[in-house]
């Protein structure tokens, strides 16, 4: 089991390769007529191939930070380049773009198309990015034990065989970075192991970076690094 020691943003693996870089991130809320500072100045790099687990209270701006990294929302301030991409200044198309063609994304809820099959589900966001791989979807499949679910929608599918749907679809573009926002917290403990321990081999797979936001200290400690997000800082 990979350990479950905090590191400051510094010690990425040494010698690797950044693929994801942030500094002195910033975002602010108004609510109630008042600024609720969620995040300020968060400073994070990741490595290509690297799984790294964010842990917080709740309110620390987890998942605000992962949202800010795949350009569903943007930042008051700072900085986020993945690659060659400054995040940070791209506008609505542009991150459109970029969640189409190199991130990859998995939610606590599922968020499957109802009315598509999970054959369909699986290959939709690789169709729309114009990377559908046939031999890659057959890998992802037998990987996920889904070779018997395919004709099945979404509403026929237990809480586990729906998220190991939404991994395989998230990965079937083969993204560059796989972000998770509490992707197992509405399932059970050993459905929960099963599931990540599925999604840790197939980012080994692709060699894409991986974030992770979980409550589960014991889900993170099965990552390459563990970070706590206080008070809108890295810890």
């Amino acid at each position: 089991m990979a350990p479950s020691v905090l590191r400051s943003v510094e010690l990425i693996p040494s010698g690797a390769q950044i693929l994801l870089s942030i500094r002195n991130l910033s975002k602010t809320f108004t609510s109630a007529d008042e600024p609720v500072h969620v995040l300020r100045g968060v400073d994070l790099d990741l490595a290509g191939g690297e799984r790294v687990a964010l842990t917080g209270e709740s309110g620390s701006g987890k998942s605000t930070l992962l949202h800010l990294i795949a350009g569903l929302d943007a930042a008051d301030g700072g900085t986020i380049r993945l690659e060659d991409t400054e995040v940070t200044r791209l506008a609505d198309a542009g991150r459109a773009e970029l969640r189409r063609d190199r991130i990859g994304l998995v939610f606590q809820q599922f968020n499957l198309i109802p009315s598509l099959s999970v054959a369909d589900n699986l290959a939709f966001q690789a169709r729309i990015a114009g990377r559908h791989e046939a031999a890659w979807t057959r890998e992802l499949v037998e990987r996920l034990g889904l070779g018997g679910l395919l004709k099945r929608y979404p509403e026929q599918l237990s809480g586990g065989q729906q998220q190991r749907v939404a991994i395989g679809r998230a990965l079937a573009t083969r993204p560059s970075l796989l972000l998770a926002d509490e992707p197992t917290g509405n399932l059970d403990e050993a459905t929960a192991d099963e599931v990540l321990a599925l999604t840790r081999d197939l980012v080994a797979r692709t060699g894409c970076g991986f974030l992770m936001v979980t409550h589960s200290l014991h889900l993170a400690g099965t990552l390459d690094r563990h970070i706590v997000l206080h008070a809108g800082r890295i810890a």
